[in-house]
Parts: C-alpha cells; sequence; structure tokens
C-alpha cells in the first residue's frame, strides 16, 4: 500500500490539476494542505480540479484535507471543480458544507471576559457545587425525621452488620494506633521533661491529648480511611450497576435504605472505638514510663485520674459523635455521586476518603476554638 501523495500540473484550460496518489489515512504519513495553498495564487490561477484516478485507501484524513483546500479557493475567489473526486468523498465534502461553521465557534480573537465577571462566574460555580451537599444533607435529616416516626424503611439487619463491620471489625487497627500514639505522646513528652525533672507529668500530657483530641481524631482518620471508602465503594458500585435506580423504581428511598443504616452504624460505634483508643492510648504511655521513666504503674495512673476530669472525656466522646457522622455522610454522598464508570469507584473512594478528613479535620479546629471561648 503506497503512502498519501500528490503532485499539481497545468491542464489544457490553464487551470491547476491536484492529482491525489496511494492512500490517504489518519494513521499514515500524508502531505499538509498548506503545499497546496502556496499554490493557489488568484493572479495566476482561476480554477482547481481534482484528478484521484489512482487514488487508493482513504478516510476521513483525506476529507479533512480536502474540506481545508476548498476553504482556501472559495477565500481566494478560484473555482474548484469537484468531479474528478470519487462519489463518497463528493456526498461527505456536502454533508460537512451543509451546515456552516458557527461564527466565533473556535475562539480565534475572542476577548477574555473581564477579571470581575470570571470572579462572579467562579462564585456561582463555587455555589452550584454546594448545594448538592446541602441537599443530600437535607435528605438525610428528613429520613431521621422519619425513622424517629418509625415511618422510615429502615433495614434493621444492615443496620446490625454494619455494626459489627465498623466496630468489631476495626479493633484490631484502632487498638494499634491507640497504642502507638500513646507511646509517642509519652516518648515525646518524656524527653522535654526530663530536662526538669518533671517526668510525672507525662502521665498528663497522655491522659489530657489521648482524651481531647487524638482519641476522637486519630479514630475518626482511621475510620474514614477503612470504613468511609468501604462505604463509598459500595454505593458507587450500586450507582454502576443502576441497584439504586431500581430501588428509586421500587418506591424505596435509597437515602432510608443504603445511607441511614450506614450513618448510624458509624455515630454509634465511634463513641466505644474513641474510648477503647483512649484507654490503649493511656496503656502506651504506661509502657513508656515504666521502661523509660522508672515511674510505677500506680503512680503514673493516679496522676493520669488527678489531671483527666470528666469533662475531658466527655469532651472527647461529643467529638467522636460528630466525627462519626461526617465520615458516614460524606462517604455515602460520594458514593451516591458516582459516576458511571469503572473508575469512577475508585475516584469515589479517593474523594471520601480527603473529604471526610478534612471534615474532620476543620470540625476538630472549630471545637478547640469554641472550647477556647467557653473555658472549657
Amino acid at each position: 500500500m503506497s503512502s498519501a501523495q500528490l503532485s499539481l500540473a497545468r491542464g489544457p484550460d490553464g487551470g491547476l490539476v491536484l492529482q491525489l496518489t496511494g492512500s490517504w489515512l489518519l494513521r499514515a504519513a500524508r502531505p499538509s494542505p498548506e503545499q497546496v495553498e502556496d499554490a493557489l495564487d488568484p493572479a495566476r490561477v482561476r480554477r482547481l480540479a481534482f484528478d484521484a484516478r489512482e487514488l487508493g485507501g482513504w478516510d476521513t484524513a483525506l476529507v479533512a484535507f480536502l474540506v481545508r483546500v476548498l476553504r482556501t479557493c472559495a477565500e481566494r475567489g478560484i473555482d474548484a471543480e469537484r468531479g474528478g473526486l470519487p462519489e463518497g468523498v463528493r456526498r461527505l465534502l456536502a454533508l460537512a458544507e451543509a451546515v456552516p461553521e458557527r461564527t466565533g465557534a473556535r475562539g480565534a480573537g475572542a476577548e477574555a471576559p473581564p477579571w470581575l465577571t470570571r470572579l462572579g462566574e467562579a462564585t456561582l460555580r463555587g455555589l452550584e457545587g454546594l448545594a448538592a451537599p446541602v441537599a443530600f444533607v437535607g435528605e438525610v435529616t428528613l429520613a431521621l425525621g422519619r425513622l424517629a416516626t418509625l415511618r422510615a424503611r429502615f433495614p434493621v439487619q444492615d443496620f446490625w452488620l454494619y455494626v459489627q463491620r465498623t466496630g468489631a471489625q476495626a479493633l484490631p487497627i484502632v487498638t494499634l494506633i491507640g497504642f502507638l500514639i500513646g507511646l509517642i505522646l509519652a516518648f515525646m513528652g518524656a524527653v522535654q521533661l526530663l530536662r526538669f525533672g518533671a517526668t510525672i507529668y507525662v502521665a498528663d500530657l497522655v491522659a489530657l491529648a489521648m482524651l481531647r483530641e487524638m482519641g476522637a481524631v486519630m479514630t475518626a482518620v482511621v475510620m474514614a480511611g477503612r470504613t468511609g471508602a468501604a462505604f463509598a465503594a459500595q454505593l458507587g458500585t450500586m450507582k454502576v450497576t443502576e441497584e439504586i435506580d431500581a430501588l428509586r423504581t421500587l418506591g424505596i428511598s435509597p437515602i432510608e435504605f443504603l445511607v441511614l443504616p450506614r450513618t448510624l452504624a458509624l455515630v454509634v460505634m465511634m463513641p466505644l472505638l474513641c474510648l477503647y483508643a483512649d484507654f490503649w492510648g493511656i496503656v502506651g504511655g504506661v509502657f513508656v514510663s515504666a521502661t523509660m521513666l522508672d515511674l510505677t504503674i500506680t503512680q503514673y495512673l493516679n496522676e493520669t485520674f488527678a489531671a483527666a476530669t470528666l469533662t475531658d472525656l466527655g469532651l472527647g466522646v461529643a467529638k467522636s459523635v460528630i466525627f462519626g457522622a461526617l465520615v458516614g455522610v460524606a462517604a455515602c454522598f460520594q458514593g451516591m455521586r458516582t459516576g458511571d464508570t469503572a473508575s469512577a469507584v475508585g475516584d469515589s473512594a479517593t474523594r471520601a476518603v480527603v473529604n471526610g478528613i478534612v471534615l474532620i479535620i476543620v470540625t476538630d479546629g472549630i471545637f478547640a476554638v469554641l472550647c477556647n471561648v467557653l473555658g472549657i
């Protein structure tokens, strides 16, 4: 199969004849239209004809080439005779020219809008992006109201299944993270407090940090990566396989049937997991104190009970409840808005983890400010 070639020759009437030979295919090299445009001088050429008798295979590469040549002829007032082209090529050219290109469609020379216009458009797009999560939170709130009045279609068996998955099955990773966080806090505190001979206050540091902040935050982050991604992937797969659409067709609310059990399971289990992480964090502090600071377990625990209060414990538990709701809603929201492709499921799981962690950190910052204002 020969490659695409063109040649220009003078016809008997003084016009220009464009001879097309070889195969004009997209996957093969071919001449540029500029070679013909340079020869189309209106002062010397009044007519252009085509000779395609030795033309081989062709596809849209030839059509695109001819469209550009014919447009140049029209702009320069040169008559173009298409009789020498194959019938299929002539039909495609007629189809391409049936609807003229809209003026300014290519954006050539278009002026950029003023910066204030761009700022306004960006603001409107941002507000439109906020509408979907706000509407989703509203639907979840209404579903909770229907559940409180026993009017929601709530799968109780699924709820207990998710309680097991978010609770008992998460204990190993929560144990490891809680112990290591307590160990790290105690070690870092001990290195500094040894300089002042105040190693006993390592117990205060570990207890307050775990009860007020690290227990709830680290447990929530772990659950966002472990359970939030799983929930988003599950709902995303159901969206791709049209199971969610099937529920709507049957008159069953996906929010009540799919979102509520998962979110409530996280809300119920997060406080228990937070207390469990607090316990192992203190165990990590005891381990460091006993091996590095020569403090007895009794001394460490007495100082822990003296430093920590029920307010500190309650603050961490309250945070964990809110964190659980945020992780559940963020994961289910991303799962429900998954696209129709296989890769969209992975993208939804990634966004669920990122959004969950961001919401956890932002909310914890808000708690810190409020506690400082209220003197807690």
